[in-house]
């Protein structure tokens, strides 16, 4: 039942969700249950990588006979120093991750990247992150490397020996002009097999419509991100209730 507590079947649905790197939004779908209830489950129970089904239902059991009687309160995830609504981020963090792993992102990078995204510092460290997402600092070190080879992270030298780790504004140019790299050099392996197959053959001329059609998407991405660079060095545009009155 959606608003009961959570079944041992269902705790065992939720770690075969996590082994697959499914997001909690996608595991409390298949559960028809609150994405809330996965992410308060999992993290209460040892973290996406160290969750277990028969661990985390025994533990609640324990819970659940040690508890005296009581007026029945509603769940609440430890405050956050910010004042931010812990579970309501949880959950939107989660989502963030979710989306990034649907664009072609692994759990650990897209987590990572999540975690740089919505962190009010600016940057985090290898330390700051293992401890955010529960993982081994080998898993992080992974991570940072390759998103890093992609543009989307880039890497600072921060007090003694520890690099800081930052996903600004201008990754996000450096990223899309790597995309276009990628497409150009798709674009040029694609006319190799032109010749290799025999100029005005079906396969050579589908190859050929390939690499036309990736130059121009380059082409158009390229002139966009420079275009658009601007916008990723300004404020947010002030809304109606923003602006002053005029008379004043």
């Amino acid at each position: 039942m959606p608003g009961g507590r959570l079944t041992k079947q269902e705790r065992q649905q939720i770690a075969l969700g996590l082994a697959d790197s499914l997001p909690y939004a996608e595991i409390a779908r298949r559960l028809d249950r609150p994405t809330s209830t996965v992410t308060r489950e999992v993290l209460r129970n040892g973290g996406p990588t160290s969750y277990r089904a028969d661990l985390a239902h025994h533990a609640t059991e324990r819970r659940v006979r040690r508890k005296r009687p009581a007026a029945p309160r509603p769940a609440q995830a430890p405050a956050r120093p910010d004042g931010r609504d812990a579970a309501a981020v949880a959950v939107y963090e989660e989502t963030l991750t979710g989306v990034l792993m649907a664009s072609g992102l692994s759990r650990i990078p897209a987590g990572v990247l999540t975690c740089l995204f919505t962190t009010d510092a600016g940057s985090l460290t290898a330390a700051d992150l293992v401890r955010r997402l529960q993982v081994s600092p080998a898993s992080v070190s992974k991570a940072i490397t390759y998103l890093e080879s992609q543009g989307l992270v880039r890497r600072e030298r921060g007090e003694g020996r520890r690099e800081r780790y930052f996903a600004d504004n201008d990754v996000w140019y450096q990223s899309t002009l790597a995309s276009a790299r990628s497409n150009d050099q798709l674009a040029a392996t694609a006319r190799q097999g032109v010749s290799v197959l025999g100029a005005h053959t079906p396969a050579a001329d589908r190859l050929e419509n390939i690499a036309r059609f990736l130059d121009f998407i380059s082409e158009s991405i390229v002139r966009a991100a420079e275009q658009a660079r601007a916008v990723l060095h300004t404020g947010p545009v002030p809304t109606s209730d923003d602006e002053p009155d005029a008379g004043r």
